[in-house]
């Protein structure tokens, strides 16, 4: 049997193919017809290039067999180590289904792990051939997530070097080997790099780890082309309206507001039903039960907001008009950052041998969110250095990326200090639970219109609070605790007086 042919067929075809009948079988694989001129195949080291009149020849009336075969490589596309020790995560949504056709950087799926959702990309360009995971079922680290046909005749890297590309959030950093070394970059910068045709293991990234980030890129650029960058955007201060132009203020529901049920149709099965604990719930779990082991005491108090009220009713308009919306939280936070300046054991950890206290330099203040996934706590980091808009600002983005479940791991992790403010669904007084390694939190109950006495005996009405906190009785005592209290009350309820601290 004669399978490849070791010659060049040329304008002597018709001889040449003759002599190749003397063999009782002649058959020839075409592993893939193009409509070019030839038609050719590699197999070892035989070149065999075919023009297509041979095709059309006929000897003895016998005709040569040609079969399609697709040359395309299937590569698998496998999920990395995201790091925070997660190992495994389920799948929430498919972006894509086979036969589908993806580029580079597009999106495939998302996936929630039990610290946050991440959107994974594609590293290829290609073809989907293959769904590993079903919706909601659990993906592991390591191993493939799709199939993806990929153009073989593109090129492509040996199969050591096809690795998983890490699922990413927008704040998320991958991991890109680049001449032996590894380049931290997210996928917005690679993308820059690449469309100004940048090599990244030219750049010097100036992030955390080394990590290169878009003013890097610009930087680089600017160094090349002698281009002078403009500053980074701020928000744009707006001088306030003159009173004849000051926005209408909206008009007051003085009726009180009754929680009205959600509508749901009662499904009664008669079977009792088990689901497995797995997303945010699963990082509860394993968050209180560390918290279980730290020993815990609560401290109280009422806050006065009638004057933080009327200063927020004021400052509301101006808020709406940058396009922010206005909460009494960022004043909170920002109380509280001035007071951990203060006392700065409440910013602080204390490692698992209870050997050593860090003192951590940003506050990077958590607030604790319902949403449909569960209790998520993100934190707005270096509250010490933002203004009361910048941190308002910075809400309204997590409390969007929330709601919507897609919030990263950069927003829910690093938190140093945590409030919760539980008021927003009811009730005054709470026992918050530390979340680890933190060593105090604090929950704000709803804000009641109460009877007041003033100075002279007077009856007044008065914008109550109450504030429940909580600490690691191991390094901070209940002193620490209520003086802390009490500058963070005097903040709120003398607002002007934090311009006095304000840096």
């Amino acid at each position: 049997m004669l399978s490849y042919c070791g010659m060049l067929f040329s304008g002597s075809s018709k001889k040449i193919i003759s002599k190749f009948y003397s063999f009782e079988l002649l058959e020839v694989c075409i592993h893939r017809v193009r409509s070019c001129s030839s038609i050719r195949f590699i197999k070892s080291k035989y070149v065999c290039v075919f023009d297509k009149s041979a095709l059309k020849f006929s000897h003895q009336q016998r005709l040569f067999r040609t079969s399609a075969v697709s040359c395309g490589q299937i590569v698998q596309f496998k999920l990395s180590d995201i790091g925070e020790g997660i190992t495994e995560v389920t799948v929430k949504e498919w972006y894509i289904k086979e036969g589908d056709s993806v580029s580079q950087f597009d999106s495939i799926c998302e996936v929630q792990s039990d610290k946050a959702s991440v959107t994974i990309t594609s590293r290829y360009d290609g073809i989907i051939r293959k769904l590993h995971y079903n919706l909601d079922e659990i993906a592991y680290v390591g191993k493939p997530l799709v199939d993806i046909e990929i153009d073989a005749s593109k090129g492509v890297a040996p199969e050591e070097d096809v690795v998983e590309t890490p699922p990413m959030s927008h704040e998320e950093h991958t991991h890109q080997e680049i001449k032996g070394h590894k380049t931290l970059a997210t996928p917005a910068v690679r993308r820059l790099a690449m469309e100004n045709n940048i090599k990244l293991s030219e750049v010097v990234g100036t992030g955390k780890d080394n990590r290169i980030l878009k003013e890097d890129i610009l930087n680089y650029l600017a160094k090349q082309t002698g281009a002078i960058l403009p500053p980074s955007p701020k928000a744009e201060i707006i001088p306030p309206l003159p009173k004849s132009e000051t926005l209408p203020a909206a008009p007051k529901d003085k009726a009180r507001k009754i929680p009205v049920p959600v509508s749901r149709p009662i499904v009664f099965s008669g079977k009792d039903k088990t689901e497995s604990v797995t997303g945010f719930h699963k990082a509860m779990v394993k968050t209180m039960s560390a918290a279980l082991k730290i020993p815990h005491f609560g401290y109280c108090d009422e806050i006065d907001l009638t004057q933080l009220v009327q200063l927020r009713e004021e400052l509301k308009p101006l808020a709406q008009i940058r396009g922010v919306k206005l909460s009494f939280m960022p004043f909170f936070i920002k109380a509280a950052s001035l007071g951990l300046l203060q006392y700065p054991i409440l910013n602080a950890s204390l490692d698992e041998s209870c050997q050593n206290v860090t003192y951590k330099a940003s506050h990077n203040i958590g607030v604790a969110m319902d949403t449909e996934q569960g209790l998520i706590v993100p934190n707005v980091k270096n509250v010490q250095v933002l203004s009361v808009f910048e941190i308002a600002s910075e809400l309204n983005r997590l409390q969007s990326l929330g709601s919507a479940g897609q919030l990263g791991t950069n927003d829910l992790t690093g938190g140093t200090f945590t409030l919760s403010n539980i008021g927003t669904i009811g009730g005054t007084y709470t026992k918050p639970v530390i979340l680890p390694p933190e060593v105090a939190i604090g929950a704000l109950g709803k804000i009641q219109v109460l009877p007041r006495f003033n100075g002279k005996g007077e009856v007044f009405k008065a914008q109550i609070m109450n504030v429940s906190w909580s600490a690691d009785h191991r390094i901070i005592d209940g002193a620490t605790m209520a003086r802390f209290s009490n500058l963070w009350k005097s903040y709120l309820e003398n607002p002007a007086s934090m311009l006095l601290d304000l840096k």
